[in-house]
């Protein structure tokens, strides 16, 4: 009589849910270290990495800071999430867990706010753009990014031109001596089909002439009603992408606490 051995299986760690998290956030991770490259380089561009103290000294909103801040997330996360899973390690697996979770919350917990306190963020943005106005030529990445939002959505100031007086270089005050005296930025000025490449002279003394006719060569629109409209006129895009990157934050959670749950299961049964 031959003896038969039965053989039973314990748990195991989930290859397909390991593989894809580590595979997933390695990505993540790269895409972190790249943002914290390019901002680094641009601040090394503008001096800012040899004379650390000029980071206070702008007084608009230096773009720069948005590289820093998602590549320093993108960068955590995607280590915690990649080491964690490729060792099986619980500890950053939870963190990677907690920390996304966090983001989601705040993000929800924003979305909530803003559609609350929709005439305070109305007005917080009016004091931001205002604010950054004044810092136009102080920052070139501020400048590009200020120009790449009024030739977008076809823009001039938060609520039209006259926001310009703000800034020392285009206010029509007589004290003004600057050759920009109550003008506006190029990216103000109406494109010209004609024109191949950009007049950046286009402003110059626009403001002189009366509304009606400044209409022929400037927006005369304010950005924050053009966004505002711009919201209004792509609210499926906006709340689509809110929508995939929420669901995105929950998948990778799931995974991650799915693979946390097979390693506990198999650390039991040793």
């Amino acid at each position: 009589m031959s003896g038969k051995h039965q053989h039973f299986k314990g748990p195991e760690v989930s290859c397909c849910v390991k593989y894809f998290l580590f595979g997933f956030n390695i990505v993540f991770w790269l895409l972190g270290a790249a943002f914290l490259a390019i901002a680094l380089w641009a601040w090394a561009e503008k001096g800012v990495l040899s004379n650390i103290s000029s980071i206070t000294d702008l007084g608009g909103f230096d773009p720069v800071w948005i590289f820093i801040v998602t590549g320093a997330v993108m960068f955590v996360l995607g280590f915690a999430g990649c080491i964690g899973a490729l060792r099986e390690n619980t500890t950053l697996l939870k963190f990677f867990s907690v920390f996304l979770g966090l983001i989601f919350f705040l993000e929800l917990t924003a979305g909530i706010l803003a559609f609350v306190f929709k005439d305070w963020i109305k007005d917080q943005l009016n004091f931001f753009i205002n604010n950054n106005v004044k810092a136009y030529r102080d920052d070139i990445d501020l400048q590009n990014l200020i120009d790449f939002a009024q030739e977008y959505w076809s823009c001039c100031g938060a609520h039209g031109p006259n926001d310009w007086n703000l800034n020392i270089y285009f206010n029509c005050t007589d004290s003004n001596p600057s050759r920009e005296r109550c003008g506006v930025p190029f990216s103000c000025c109406v494109k010209d089909p004609a024109e191949d490449v950009q007049n950046t002279q286009c402003g110059y003394d626009v403001r002189l002439k009366l509304e009606l006719e400044q209409q022929s060569y400037i927006y005369t629109k304010g950005c924050v009603g053009q966004f505002e409209k711009w919201l209004q006129d792509n609210l499926i895009v906006v709340a689509g992408v809110f929508v995939a990157v929420a669901l995105l934050q929950i998948f990778g959670i799931c995974l991650a606490q799915n693979l946390v749950s097979d390693i506990r299961a198999v650390k039991a049964n040793w």
